[in-house]
């Protein structure tokens, strides 16, 4: 009897097999994406603890699932009818998991200040990752003379890759907001995939409306200023104009930037979504815009625009209930 070695990529091993037992050896293209989001999801759940995520949790992937899902039934009715269309849901389904397998901050040298991401840098990592270990499932599942349908092609990590790429965002100075720059670039095609997970990682708006647009602004607000829950916890907000009026209007500047970037994000949304989805199938274009996207339209950003505490003169006090901030931080902990 020979045995084999299983791989070891990352602490995450394929099952142990010998040439007598092999029925551990994936059929399909669905299991063997099963497998990688099997992978994926484990390294995902290792950065939330370590970097105390808030945002970035299995919620957001299956909010990101779902909102793709149902542009790409919008755009593909019969689906299930072809072998071709299916495999590219099984790798829309595995990019909306893996897009955001890795969050990388840029490394704070002041106190109380928001901690960033450089753009493009957890997704390039992202990208290494898991595509290494796709590589290394591939020969893995090649030394068993598997059916070449169930291993990943260079089409299909090509996709893959340009779907992860196409989150990317850049800040629009202009605008005081973000944007995709995959969704612009001329000079490369991007796949459908690619298109279907880029607006619906940021599709909350327009797909779920203004509650669930707030709560996602919330929750990348605690993400990013790790620091003030441990204030809020401690209610220490309700004495903290007396006791440490600086840190009081550290906070308070702080919460009043996200609330006018809610404001503009919406309104670019709202001005962009038309032009990113232009190159979707035209057929497609009418149910997007009119049933899918419903929330994305004028009356929703008069309403994030009365609704949304922007003045210089609100308070903290005001700011933490706008963004439900104590109710986020009890349900986390």
């Amino acid at each position: 009897m020979t045995t084999y070695k299983s791989l070891d990529q990352n602490n995450t091993h394929f099952p142990e097999y010998s040439e007598e037992n092999l029925a551990w050896l994936p059929s399909t293209f669905a299991e063997v994406v099963v497998m990688v989001k099997t992978f994926v999801l484990k390294e995902f759940d290792r950065e939330v603890i370590q970097n105390q995520l808030y945002y970035h949790t299995r919620e957001h992937l299956q909010d990101v699932q779902r909102r793709a899902i149902a542009i790409f039934q919008v755009i593909y009715p019969d689906w299930r009818e072809s072998l071709d269309y299916t495999r590219l849901y099984l790798l829309l389904d595995l990019c909306a998991v893996a897009h955001d397998m890795i969050q990388i901050f840029v490394s704070q040298t002041q106190l109380h200040t928001s901690r960033r991401r450089e753009a493009g840098v957890s997704e390039t990592l992202t990208i290494k990752k898991v595509l290494s270990y796709i590589e290394e499932l591939n020969q893995q599942l090649k030394k068993y003379c598997v059916n070449d349908s169930v291993l990943f092609t260079d089409a299909d990590i090509s996709i893959i890759q340009d779907a992860i790429q196409a989150t990317i965002c850049i800040y629009d100075s202009f605008e005081q907001s973000i944007y995709q720059p995959a969704l612009y670039n001329p000079h490369k095609k991007l796949s459908v995939v690619a298109y279907i997970i880029a607006i619906a990682d940021i599709g909350s708006l327009g797909m779920d409306g203004i509650a669930a647009y707030n709560q996602e602004g919330s929750l990348l607000f605690l993400e990013e200023n790790p620091d003030i829950v441990t204030v809020i916890l401690n209610q220490i907000t309700a004495t903290l104009a007396v006791d440490n009026p600086q840190l009081y209007e550290n906070i308070r500047q702080r919460l009043l930037k996200r609330a006018r970037f809610q404001v503009n994000f919406a309104k670019s949304r709202f001005i962009r979504h038309y032009q990113e989805i232009a190159n979707l199938p035209k057929e497609a274009i009418i149910t997007l815009t009119g049933q899918t996207f419903r929330y994305l339209n004028m009356q929703t950003i008069k309403e994030i625009e009365s609704t949304t505490p922007t003045s210089e003169d609100t308070t903290l006090e005001e700011l933490i209930d706008f963004f439900q901030l104590k109710s986020l931080i009890s349900n986390k902990n």
